[in-house]
């Protein structure tokens, strides 16, 4: 249910007042939709108070700009001008700090929020703790001389190992008898041929076999 007219122009002329600065019929109609106000009662109510002289106007071509009336406020002097700018500086300071005191709690919170809870490194602690007394005692069996692989695995390995040099040493051997076939015939000089293919031996790139070969225990090689 719309006030009354009464009720309308009061409601009016409070908000008027309390922006006191320039507005038009539709600022007005916006602002004062919670009092179920229609723009044409805004309209109604702002002209009535123009007539009445409780607010003033000033026309813009089709269009009317509402102002409160300016002889209604205390207009400070200019001692009391000085006074409200200095109280305005010490509380833009007070608001300063205080925005920086929040920042810094903020970045606090975020820091505390970021680190471990005490559980967390209770159970961090004593997985560490685990893993270093495991790494003790394999260090207290290398001193006592305790071999740390069963002579199955390493029997194992050796042969994986010398198989793996066996594969190697007989395709070095195929190569090199195809590569000797290619370049025998051929009119390339046989060090430019094989630059321009792009063919590396082991000793092009640092390996050495014999290297790799002289690892395994004499008595373990293989023919």
């Amino acid at each position: 249910m719309a006030p009354k007219a009464d009720n309308t122009e009061g409601i009016v002329l409070n908000f008027v007042n309390e922006q006191n600065r320039p507005l038009n019929v539709q600022n007005v109609a916006d602002a004062l939709q919670k009092f179920s106000l229609k723009k044409t009662a805004v309209q109604k109510a702002l002209d009535n108070l123009c007539d009445s002289g409780k607010i003033s106007f000033k026309e813009y071509g089709k269009q009317k700009i509402f102002l409160a009336r300016q002889d209604q406020f205390d207009i400070p002097d200019s001692e009391e001008l000085n006074k409200m700018k200095e109280e305005n500086a010490n509380l833009q300071e007070q608001l300063n700090e205080q925005k920086k005191a929040i920042s810094e709690v903020e970045a606090e919170m975020k820091s505390l929020q970021s680190n471990l809870t005490m559980e967390e490194i209770q159970a961090k602690e004593s997985k560490l703790r685990k893993e270093v007394d495991e790494m003790e005692k394999k260090l207290i069996k290398l001193r006592q001389g305790v071999t740390l692989v069963s002579p199955e695995d390493r029997k194992a390995i050796e042969g994986l190992y010398s198989e793996a040099l066996n594969q190697w040493r007989r395709r070095k051997r195929m190569f090199r008898d195809v590569w000797d076939a290619i370049t025998e015939n051929s009119p390339k000089n046989p060090k430019e041929f094989k630059e321009e293919l792009g063919v590396e031996y082991d000793e092009d790139v640092g390996v050495n076999f014999q290297s790799f070969a002289d690892l395994i225990q004499p008595g373990k090689k293989r023919r």
